[in-house]
């Protein structure tokens, strides 16, 4: 820990202030579940991670996104969503909008197509980030910033396009834990400071969960039923269209190997990942990989279609990302910066493994053309 950047003292002051809160609420019931510590970690009004002012995005924050790297990627996924907004005669939807990026680079490509939609909705939670993408489109696209509008709940109704990019990684999990001894929900206690404490578990989804896992002596993994919760609402909602997510993970059967006993669970504090949740709580974010076979399950029973799940570097390269690249003067200062960037993209060691792209859909014909060579929906 001490090669890692220090935070400023008001810093660690608001950190210290979350500890507070979550101590209480764990003095108050003894024993609070990982998901819930996690849900006051990031959101907590005022000073969790998502629901504060601090830098998240970017090099003066924690992590950098893929809209962060370059324009390429927004304008790539913009070409995927223009026909399904013709078709629908739709609108777009983003959930967590991050800096804004996103959103700001799509409308550009949207509006370079002639495609844009009569509304773009944020569903954002954090107070701190939609001030952040508004201030961004204010600056960078004013003539824009009439059709973006932010919710705080989702709507009953769409049609059109739902977007996400890495989303669902940030929702609490629960921690599971199979020994010999039984099945376990791993949580939080406070002894001095922040520890660990299993528990039986009761009847009902996690324990039915938690006795499918490996028999490898001690096996911890997570579960997220707060993002398949999510899936069946906005599945749910989807009158036509299609849902677009993006993120890390993996389908059941990777996730759940025997080898990966020790679960996903990261935390991201300054460009460096840690192991350790507990570490500067409101100042660090921690995230754990998607179960896209769930995320699938979740949006066929209420109704959609599997329109098809690649890897990120598949998806993109179908989509027609270095087109766009190939659009830009060969050997100048935005060519090479652009072409750093798409290798980060789509290179197996970097992003283009690891992240996945996953579309649900309703009256959407044909697919996407990101799933056209390569898609895995069959590993689902």
């Amino acid at each position: 820990m001490a090669s890692l950047p220090p935070p400023s003292s008001e810093a660690l002051a608001h950190s210290a202030r979350l500890v507070e809160r979550i101590h209480a609420e764990i003095a108050a019931c003894g024993w609070l579940s990982f998901a819930r510590f996690m849900e006051l970690a990031l959101y907590a009004p005022g000073l969790g991670y998502y629901a504060s002012g601090t830098a998240k995005l970017g090099a003066a924050g924690d992590f950098v996104t893929a809209p962060e790297l370059t324009p390429l990627f927004a304008r790539t996924l913009a070409r995927q969503i223009a026909p399904v907004l013709a078709a629908t005669d739709g609108d777009l939807l983003e959930m967590g909008a991050g800096s804004g990026r996103l959103t700001l680079d799509i409308l550009h490509e949207l509006a370079h197509q002639e495609r844009l939609p009569r509304r773009y909705r944020i569903l954002e939670v954090s107070p701190d980030l939609r001030a952040r993408q508004r201030a961004l489109l204010k600056q960078e696209a004013p003539h824009l910033l009439a059709r973006v509008d932010w919710l705080e709940t989702l709507p009953e109704a769409w049609n059109g396009v739902m977007l996400g990019n890495e989303v669902l990684d940030a929702l609490p999990v629960h921690l599971l834990h199979r020994t010999a001894a039984g099945a376990f929900e791993r949580g939080v206690v406070w002894k001095v400071g922040f520890a660990w404490e299993d528990r039986p578990l009761g009847d009902g989804p996690l324990r039915h969960r938690a006795q499918a896992l490996p028999e490898v002596g001690g096996y911890l993994t997570e579960v997220c039923p707060a993002a398949t919760a999510l899936v069946a609402s906005l599945s749910e909602r989807l009158r036509r269209g299609m849902l677009l997510l993006i993120d890390y993970g993996f389908p059941e059967a990777e996730y759940y190997h025997p080898q990966r006993h020790m679960g996903t669970l990261k935390v991201h504090y300054r460009h460096h990942s840690l192991d350790d949740p507990f570490f500067l709580p409101g100042l660090a974010d921690i995230t754990a990989h998607v179960d896209f076979s769930a995320v699938a399950r979740a949006g066929q029973e209420a109704g959609l279609d599997l329109l098809g799940y690649t890897s990120q570097g598949n998806f993109l390269l179908n989509a027609g990302l270095l087109d766009l690249l190939g659009e830009l003067q060969p050997g100048t200062r935005a060519y090479l910066h652009a072409a750093a960037s798409v290798q980060t993209l789509l290179q197996p060691q970097e992003m283009g493994e690891l992240f996945k792209v996953i579309a649900l859909g309703r009256g959407v014909e044909p697919s996407p053309t990101g799933f056209d060579r390569g898609d895995r929906r069959g590993a689902l």
